[in-house]
């Protein structure tokens, strides 16, 4: 910290001397950006001086504290000991926080896939149960949630549901939710009271802005089609379902949700440049930081991240160790606590 300070000093001290140059000041092609670090470092320095200047008075005090004086006197100088020391707490705070301001994470909207895994329509009712989970956390904190697509079983769960989350803090809450997601619990249809084990993936993907991923008319076959609904059961009599594959990766997206083609077709292209951002996204990671993989995200959704008990009302996050008798509160939505243990975890691994 003192050495990047000095650093920060020496290069003050040298826009001074720069920005007083009557050369610099006529070339306005040199002086602006100058002039622009300068009111950057300006904070840095003050705050510096600042806390020099009361260090010097601690230690003077200090010092004179060790001499005899009068009650009076001395009763004044250690409330000032104790405003200078207080003093001190704040400036060496601020000064952190201005030498090495922490990042401000970027909201974006985010694009979730729950998808029914092992155990059959069980899984599919616990998919469902993931589903209203997080609906009710968002609706908690006033984000809005629409939904894209979604594949009915026949006992009323989710072979595959398709919504988005957008809203502040989003993305910074919800973005480590991916991965296989398991339920511990005795089935309705269970006469015996067995206990099943099921599962249930999910992913999140932060959707892009159009200008952020380019997909090619050419890159893109657009099949139009009937919409079905359980069982095959018509829910609609128009041609209205759009299934659009992406040739040069073959991601398919197929959106059926809505009565309008034009809205099917909208909708299927936000989960395709969703995916299509993942994967670079997933690729770049794998690439270049093999070696630095979070514990609480290290980007595999067949990873079992989380168990939900429900015989002993408890839920675990594997990832960090961290464990919740709540499982109701949970299930209702209430995931403040998982969420900030989560983000917790993922300040102490930034720090290594």
């Amino acid at each position: 910290m003192q050495e990047k300070l000095a650093k920060i000093e020496a290069r003050f001290l040298e826009l001074e001397k720069l920005l007083a140059d009557s050369e610099i000041i006529t070339d306005q092609g040199k002086y602006q950006p100058l002039a622009k670090e300068y009111s950057e470092i300006s904070p840095i320095i003050s705050c510096f001086r600042e806390l020099e200047s009361t260090n010097k008075q601690l230690t003077e005090l200090d010092h004179l504290l060790t001499e005899k004086h009068d009650a009076d006197f001395e009763e004044m100088a250690k409330s000032e000991l104790k405003d200078l020391k207080e003093k001190k707490i704040l400036l060496e705070k601020r000064l952190d926080e201005l030498v090495n301001p922490k990042k401000v994470e970027k909201d974006q909207n985010l694009i979730f896939e729950i998808r029914a895994g092992t155990g059959g329509e069980e899984a599919s009712l616990f998919a469902a149960d993931l589903c209203r989970m997080y609906v009710k956390y968002a609706d908690r904190k006033a984000w809005k949630v629409e939904q894209i697509s979604a594949s009915e079983s026949e006992t009323g769960g989710y072979k595959e549901i398709i919504f988005s989350v957008s809203g502040r803090g989003a993305s910074k809450c919800l973005k480590w939710e991916s991965g296989a997601h398991r339920v511990q619990r005795v089935p309705t249809t269970e006469a015996s009271g067995r206990i099943h084990t099921s599962a249930a993936t999910v992913a999140v993907l932060f959707e892009p802005e159009e200008v952020e991923i380019n997909v090619e008319p050419k890159d893109l076959r657009i099949d139009i089609f009937r919409s079905s609904g359980p069982g095959g059961q018509s829910v609609n009599t128009t041609d209205s379902a759009v299934r659009i594959t992406h040739i040069p990766t073959g991601i398919v997206v197929i959106c059926q949700d809505e009565r309008s083609q034009s809205k099917n077709k909208a909708k299927a292209m936000r989960v395709l440049r969703a995916r299509l951002l993942d994967k670079m996204q997933t690729e770049k990671f794998e690439r270049e930081a093999k070696d630095r993989k979070l514990k609480i995200g290290s980007g595999d959704r067949s990873e079992k991240i989380r168990t939900y008990n429900f015989p002993d009302r408890r839920v675990t996050d594997h990832r960090i160790g961290f464990t919740t008798h709540k499982l109701d509160n949970v299930m209702d939505g209430e995931l403040d606590e998982l969420v900030e243990a989560l983000l917790k975890a993922e300040e102490q691994e930034a720090l290594k």
